[in-house]
């Protein structure tokens, strides 16, 4: 107990360090982890156990958010299927040709294990593109959502190769499960009662952790049955709000996995060139995932931003590797070599993600060279039409925002959301949204602004660092008109004048001024209805003392 504390500490510090220098948390929990193992340090049950928990937690709230028409999408099932076909047809003859080379530990290779290992680093890793795209605030911008469904396919692959490669068949009692389908209704009954506090979190973990046990019960995998009930639940109305919920303790778990990565490997000298053969990999499958993303009609930017967020190696690789030394298909070596090869492509991964929109703006030109004449429709040029403002982020503060605009100030605005169905919901209400990115430097080149014509933009989005971008990229245009930004924290304010901003709303203190104004005039108004006289200076302004 005391040693899981200490490491949970050491980790703390590594991801503040991290933070601090410009990199994910999750780099700095990675370090830690290596560094523990260095000095002799083994992975604990407690360490194990929150690593479990954290992934398991981690496939139900990507449930909640998938949307399963995304998976039937060809961009999605065509692109995964193709780049691992293409992703292992050319890493098995490398492998075989190092192994011929006499290179330590590829000599020991065969074309069988060489076909596995090939496989196994095919995938990307779910647990660091989730992170990397909550961080970001870009889960549902298209490239995200492309890239969870590709995500999604590679984990059914990987769920079907382990059941078959462990010789665990489910049982025909599996088949029961399926009663899970008209349960769905009684299920989300409970979660309408759960309320919106700590019973909420309970129902969370009680069904993420408790269904994936149930799964295992009849030899199923136990995350691909936390995946599933999220699925299930995730039309329900309390959905993202239970996502949401989940969200911080799902975190802290996950540090289990990180550190738990760095904890299993042994490295040595000798295995250098093998690892660093292996990440230079990692560009030719960012590359792969770029080109097929751009064959199926996607734009340069999607592509890109796509690729980088699957620019990484799996944890399933490590789980492969496992039973490839256990039934004595490669030696246990290939177990650190795998482990540190992962943990080094999730640290490039991160630092390539973080700077991914710098990239895009340093390479467009060339890359838009690349693109399809014809594009997906979702990817085609935007028209405000009449609009004469503007709302990026049609949440609960833009959706406001939007209906004061037009019911208060007789403006005609047009609502930016980077979610699809966001959009199309708002439109169906008779709100004129359109669904686009922010944070997408095209966005700012494809969209008209007509001199003038557009008279105040709105930044509502949830992210600081979107906000900002999206000024900066006004700013960049030539608008001269106001711009308007949401921020939660005080230091938000000074980064958002910086970028351009002339009016910051700080939604907490804001949201109290208003509230007591609200109440206030509510008052003085009843007041007034009723014809009687306010009898102090506190009732005369409006509020009673």
């Amino acid at each position: 107990m005391i040693d899981t504390i200490s490491w949970l500490a050491i980790a703390f510090a590594a991801g503040l360090v991290a933070r601090q220098i410009g990199l994910p948390p999750l780099v700095g929990y990675l370090v830690a982890g290596f560094g523990l193992h260095a000095v002799g340090a083994q992975a604990t049950p407690m360490v194990s156990t929150l690593s479990d928990m954290g992934v398991t937690l981690l496939l139900f709230t990507i449930g909640l958010k998938l949307k399963l028409k995304s998976l039937a999408a060809p961009q999605v099932w065509g692109v995964a299927g193709l780049h691992m076909i293409a992703f292992v047809a050319l890493l098995v003859p490398l492998l075989l040709l190092l192994g011929a080379l006499g290179l330590p530990y590829a000599d020991e290779i065969e074309p069988e294990s060489a076909l596995i290992l090939a496989f196994a680093l095919s995938f990307s890793s779910t647990v660091f593109a989730v992170k990397v795209l909550e961080d970001k605030g870009e889960m549902t911008a298209l490239y995200g959502t492309i890239a969870i469904g590709i995500l999604i396919v590679q984990d059914l692959a990987a769920v079907l190769f382990l059941t078959f490669s462990l010789g665990k068949i489910p049982s025909l009692w599996a088949l029961l499960l399926l009663a899970l389908i008209p349960l769905r209704g009684v299920i989300g009954r409970v979660l309408d009662r759960a309320g919106h506090g700590e019973l909420l979190l309970l129902f969370g973990i009680t069904v993420a952790l408790g269904g994936a046990q149930l799964f295992e019960v009849f030899d199923v995998k136990g995350d691909l049955g936390a995946l599933l009930l999220g699925v299930l639940l995730a039309p329900h109305a309390k959905s993202t709000e239970l996502a949401r919920t989940l969200l911080g303790l799902k975190d802290l778990f996950l540090v289990g996995f990180f550190l738990s990565i760095g904890l299993t490997a042994a490295p040595s000298l000798d295995m250098a060139p093998v690892v660093a053969l292996l990440v230079l990999m990692l560009l030719v499958k960012a590359i792969l995932f770029g080109k097929l993303l751009l064959a199926f009609r996607l734009r340069a930017r999607t592509a890109l931003l796509g690729s980088l967020s699957l620019a990484s190696y799996s944890e399933f690789g490590l789980i492969v590797e496992t039973i490839a030394a256990r039934n004595g298909w490669l030696s246990p070596d290939w177990l650190a070599i795998v482990a540190i090869t992962l943990g080094l492509s999730m640290v490039i991964a991160s630092w390539l993600n973080i700077r991914s929109h710098d990239l895009y703006a340093l390479f467009s030109e060339r890359l838009r060279h690349q693109e399809r004449a014809v594009r997906l429709p979702v990817e085609r040029e935007i028209d405000p039409g009449d609009a004469n403002a503007m709302i990026m982020g049609m949440g609960r503060v833009g959706t406001g925002a939007y209906e004061t605009l037009v019911l208060d100030k007789g403006l005609m605005p047009v609502g930016i959301d980077s979610d699809p169905d966001t959009a199309a919901r708002h439109r169906a209400a008779g709100r004129n949204v359109i669904q686009a990115s922010a944070t997408d430097a095209d966005f700012w080149h494809r969209l008209e602004l007509r001199d003038g014509h557009i008279k105040v933009v709105l930044l509502a989005m949830p992210q600081v660092s979107e906000n900002r971008f999206a000024a900066q990229q006004l700013i960049k245009e030539g608008y001269d008109g106001v711009i308007g930004a949401v921020a939660k924290y005080p230091d938000d304010e000074s980064v958002l004048r910086a970028a351009g901003v002339s009016q910051v709303f700080n939604l907490y203190a804001e949201a109290g001024a208003g509230f007591a104004q609200h109440v206030c005039t509510g008052h003085r108004q009843a007041l007034d209805a009723s014809g009687v006289k306010p009898s102090d200076p506190a009732a005369e302004a409006g509020c009673p003392r």
